[in-house]
C-alpha cells in the first residue's frame, strides 16, 4: 500500500508539472504577440535606422570636409600660380626694358611702388623703382617725390611729400642711375586717414618729369608695372 501511495504521488507531482509547463510555454508564446511586444520590436528597428542614419550624415560630413580642405588648397594654389606669372611678366617687361627692346620705352621710368607697414606705428616704408632703357648710355639724375590721396573724416584730401616724408628729404628723394635703382624712404600718415592712392613723380635734371598712379591696395601688395598702368613718359 505504501508504494502504491508514493507511485500515486509522483504521477500527481509529474502531472501539476507537466500542467505548469504547458502553462508558462502559452504565457511566453502568447505575450511574444502582445502589444507591448510589437512596440519593442518596432523601438528596436527604428533605433538600428537611427544609427544607419547618424554614420551615413557622419560619412557625408567627413567628405565635405575633405572637398572642402581640397578646394581651399586648390584655391591657394591657383593664386600663388597668378602672383608667380604676374612677376614673370613684370620680371620680363622690365629686363626687356633694361635691354631697349622696344624702342617708344626708351628713358627713365617708374616700374614699381611698394608700401609696407611698420607693425604698430603709422608710418610705412616706401620703395620705388627706377628703371631706364640700357640704350641711353648715360646716368641720369634728379629727385622724386611721393603724395597720397585719401579720405580723413568725409573729405578727399591729398597728402603732399612735405607732409609725409622726412624733413632731412624734404625736397624729394635724390636718384641717379643708368639701368634701374631702388628709392627707400618712411612716410608716417594720420591716424584718420585712409589711403586710396599713390602719386608718384620722378623729375630727372633737364628733362620732363616722370610719374605714375598706383592704388593703395596694389602698393601694398607690391604690385609692379604691368601694361597698361597709368604712367607718362618723356
Amino acid at each position: 500500500m505504501a508504494g502504491q501511495r508514493r507511485r500515486w504521488i509522483w504521477l500527481g507531482v509529474a502531472w501539476f508539472a507537466s500542467v505548469l509547463l504547458v502553462a508558462l510555454v502559452t504565457g511566453l508564446l502568447v505575450g511574444h504577440g502582445t502589444p507591448a511586444a510589437s512596440e519593442h520590436r518596432q523601438v528596436q528597428a527604428l533605433s538600428r535606422e537611427n544609427d544607419d542614419l547618424k554614420q551615413q550624415v557622419t560619412n557625408q560630413l567627413r567628405a565635405a570636409q575633405v572637398n572642402d580642405i581640397a578646394n581651399r588648397s586648390l584655391r591657394t594654389t591657383l593664386a600663388e600660380r597668378e602672383e608667380e606669372i604676374s612677376g614673370l611678366r613684370a620680371d620680363l617687361d622690365f629686363y626687356g626694358r633694361l635691354v631697349g627692346g622696344d624702342a617708344q620705352r626708351g628713358g627713365l621710368r617708374i616700374q614699381s611702388v611698394r608700401v609696407q607697414p611698420i607693425e604698430g606705428t603709422q608710418g610705412w616704408n616706401l620703395t620705388v623703382s627706377l628703371t631706364q632703357n640700357a640704350k641711353r648710355g648715360e646716368d641720369t639724375s634728379g629727385t622724386a617725390t611721393l603724395s597720397v590721396e585719401g579720405l580723413r573724416g568725409d573729405k578727399v584730401v591729398r597728402l603732399d611729400w612735405a607732409a609725409l616724408g622726412d624733413t632731412a628729404q624734404k625736397d624729394g628723394l635724390p636718384f641717379r642711375l643708368k639701368y634701374f635703382q631702388e628709392l627707400h624712404a618712411t612716410i608716417v600718415l594720420p591716424a584718420d586717414f585712409r589711403p586710396n592712392r599713390v602719386y608718384v613723380s620722378a623729375q630727372p635734371a633737364g628733362d620732363d618729369a616722370v610719374s605714375r598712379t598706383v592704388a593703395w591696395t596694389d602698393a601694398v601688395g607690391g604690385t609692379l608695372t604691368k601694361p597698361g598702368d597709368s604712367h607718362a613718359q618723356p
